[in-house]
């Protein structure tokens, strides 16, 4: 349970003390020495000298000179073993945004890799946000951008986020309450995601002591006090494992396991538990050489301890989406429980470290960490994806929030290939996550071989098929019940490239029509009066207008107006000239338009009723049957009314609702359903109200393709002899 020492990069403060800068220097000249040749260890060595006369003269909050902080920086990524690169980038992140030098310099006097690193870590202080909400959006693109150029970036701005998290002290209030939720928000998480446990637990304690000092300072407190009341179990137990190691032969080191600040408040506050609760779990670590070795030492402690079903976790065979890989096992012994994880060195070095265990990847060991570094590559990716799709940096954080990071479960493809998804996952977000192409064209889902609903939650273990049809398109509902970014932003993003081409063409469509008024095609138009309509009516474009005709944003007659006849419309023509709107010609309309014609609720118009469209601002048009009560009765709002007919060839299914009165019999409801069913109709809906003893009223909605249709199944329930009257319910 408790730690033998929790690892902690570098973490001297450093200050004008009796150290020299330069002795600091060399001191991480030496530990570089441990992996660096020597022209890279002065590679380094140059970007410090080089920063240290740049930031000459500023100093930070605590006193220190400013050159401290990029000099601790670099120290934790000598701590990961991260290249010179990395480590010159550490030294010069802060050179373009505070000293004015700009990048161009940077790459003549390092080399464009470096400069790239250091623009990539560079803050947006250049640019006016709406708000410090919007400001860290901005932000976190710009280094989304840098991070799929170079993975280096992140690791430069995570270990210059601990440092600043390790010395926020002397910084007033709420610029650390603001920082410390920066942190807890976005950058711990992506550590988490990297695989880094150390910074991001780091990074996670610090938040927490800077957003809530008092109650940081009780656990602590308590920690400490339950460590000294509870070291003989501790010793007791690991002395146990150890002899049952020794008695099989198995190599293992045995580590206690604290648990950190952060996690146990996060764990009373969202499971409802005391701190006691909590704690009364014994961890333990044990390190191994090999693979094998970890699923020994997991039937050792099986055998001495039992094991408490439903807790033990395989990822080794299934490591987690940032690379992990261990065994965890809770067993119950000595009236306790006790948290087991077994991993090997790498396993743990991994865990840890993370992407940073990998620096090497484009240099001398090209097949380590091929595993996780493609994991990483694909969640960038995968955030580049977001970028593309969001229609703005707020947009694009709350959708990478959402993946930072649940719990994971673990599916099957039905070729076996393990798929990992967050808690409460869909097939809907199943299918996004093989591809988007997929995931858009998808119509239902098997799983386990059955056929299931795109909407229900996933569990571990099941094995997922995905059917997809041509033509398909997202639904708007999947969005309330998708739990993945991408799959969030992949619907949103089809949503709003169909919502705009339908627009499109129903704007077209209502644009002719009004220029027929006019005797004039829209061919007619030069490419000088459509410029000169879009500058007058403030839009970026001709397509942007008629985009904003089929969103109900403009009256096409208006615009149709202004492109034959000037700018200038009196309010009374508006209405007089309504006959010539109509004169010229209704709009054709299939029944099935998209998610910019709706079918009013209220008359539930069929093919066949004579029709009319009214805009809706924002959201297209709302077709009403003509003699509907809803629509406006005044001459302006007659004025903006689309007359509309019917194409021929309409195949669709609309729903219609009957009131049938009948006499009460037995069986009467069920030759209601095959009366309908004969007449080749479709029940959604169907609802028995009592009126007395004798007779009954049913609610009927049914699905017919028009009025024929509707004709045949009415004449069919007709026909049963104990229905008295059947009628169309309209609102």
């Amino acid at each position: 349970m408790f730690a033998f020492g929790l690892f902690c990069p570098w973490h001297k403060e450093l200050s004008g003390g009796a150290v020299s800068v330069e002795a600091t220097v060399e001191e991480l000249a030496t530990e570089l020495s441990s992996y660096l040749d020597t022209s890279r260890i002065n590679q380094v060595r140059r970007a410090y000298y080089y920063a240290e006369q740049a930031h000459e003269g500023q100093m930070r909050k605590s006193g220190d000179r400013y050159i401290t902080h990029p000099l601790a920086v670099a120290h934790i990524l000598a701590e990961l073993r991260l290249d010179h690169q990395s480590l010159m980038a550490a030294m010069l992140h802060d050179v373009i945004e505070d000293t004015g030098i700009p990048k161009d310099a940077l790459a003549d006097q390092f080399g464009e890799d470096v400069a790239e690193l250091v623009d990539g870590v560079s803050k947006l202080t250049q640019i006016e946000f709406r708000s410090r909400a919007e400001a860290q959006a901005e932000n976190f693109q710009k280094m989304t951008l840098a991070m799929a150029k170079d993975i280096r970036v992140i690791l430069v701005k995570l270990a210059d986020r601990l440092h600043n998290m390790r010395t926020l002290g002397p910084m007033p209030f709420e610029k650390r309450q603001r920082i410390a939720t920066e942190t807890l928000d976005i950058y711990a998480p992506i550590a988490n995601r990297l695989g880094m446990h150390s910074i991001s637990t780091e990074l996670e304690d610090l938040g927490f002591s800077s957003l809530y000092p008092m109650r940081s300072k009780y656990i602590s407190k308590a920690i400490q006090k339950l460590r000294g009341n509870h070291r003989e179990i501790i010793e007791d137990i690991r002395g146990k494992l150890q002899e049952k190691l020794e008695e099989r032969g198995l190599p293992g080191r045995i580590m206690g396991r604290e648990k950190h600040l952060n996690s146990i408040y996060s764990k009373m506050k969202l499971k409802q538990k005391s701190f006691h609760e909590i704690m009364d779990v014994y961890a333990f670590r044990i390190i191994t050489d090999n693979e094998d070795d970890c699923y020994r030492i997991l039937g050792a402690v099986h055998s001495l301890y039992k094991p408490l079903p439903g807790r033990f976790k395989d990822y080794i065979a299934m490591p987690k989406a940032n690379g992990y890989q261990s065994l965890h096992t809770t067993l119950f012994g000595m009236h306790v429980n006790i948290e087991i994880q077994i991993r090997t060195e790498e396993m743990e070095h991994i865990a840890n470290n993370g992407i940073a265990a990998h620096w090497m990847y484009k240099t001398e060991e090209p097949g380590v960490g091929k595993v996780n570094q493609m994991r990483v590559d694909r969640w960038v990716k995968g955030l580049m994806e977001m970028r593309e799709r969001a229609d703005d940096s707020m947009e694009f954080i709350e959708n990478v929030k959402v993946d930072l990071f649940p719990d994971e479960i673990y599916v099957f493809t039905p070729k076996g290939r393990i798929m990992e998804l967050p808690q409460g996952a869909t097939p809907v977000d199943f299918a996004y996550a093989i591809h988007t192409d997929i995931g858009n064209a998808t119509v239902a889902c098997r799983v386990n071989r059955n056929l299931a609903s795109l909407s229900q939650p996933l569990q571990s273990g099941q094995t997922l098929e995905i059917i997809t049809a041509p033509g398909a398109r997202p639904n708007p509902a999947w969005l309330s019940f998708v739990t993945t970014g991408k799959a969030r932003s992949s619907i949103r993003h089809a949503l709003k490239t169909r919502k705009r081409a339908e627009s499109m063409a129903l704007g077209k469509t209502l644009l002719k029509k009004s220029l027929n008024g006019f005797d004039t095609k829209l061919s007619d138009i030069t490419d000088a009066q459509k410029q000169a309509v879009v500058n007058h009516n403030q839009v970026n474009s001709f397509d942007d207008l008629i985009s904003d005709i089929g969103l109900g944003n403009r009256m096409a007659y208006l615009v149709a107006r202004q492109l034959v006849a000037g700018y200038e419309e009196p309010e009374k023509e508006k209405i007089s000239e309504a006959k010539q709107i109509e004169a010229s010609g209704p709009v054709m309309i299939r029944g099935a338009e998209g998610i910019l014609l709706k079918f009013a609720a209220c008359c539930k118009p069929i093919p066949g009723d004579p029709v009319v469209g009214i805009m809706d601002s924002g959201n297209g048009m709302v077709i009403h049957t003509d003699t509907c009560s809803r629509l406006p009765e005044d001459d302006e709002g007659r004025a903006r009314l689309t007359h509309l007919k019917w194409a021929k060839d309409i195949t669709d299914e609309f729903s219609v609702e009957l009131r049938v009165e009948l006499e009460r019999q037995r069986g009467v409801i069920a030759e209601i359903a095959n009366a309908v069913a004969m007449a080749d109709g479709n029940i959604e809906r169907i609802n028995v109200e009592d009126q007395n003893a004798r007779f009954g009223i049913v609610s009927l909605v049914v699905h017919v393709n028009g009025r024929r249709h509707l004709a045949r199944v009415m004449r069919r329930v007709r026909n049963i002899r104990a229905v008295t009257h059947i009628s169309r319910v309209r609102y």
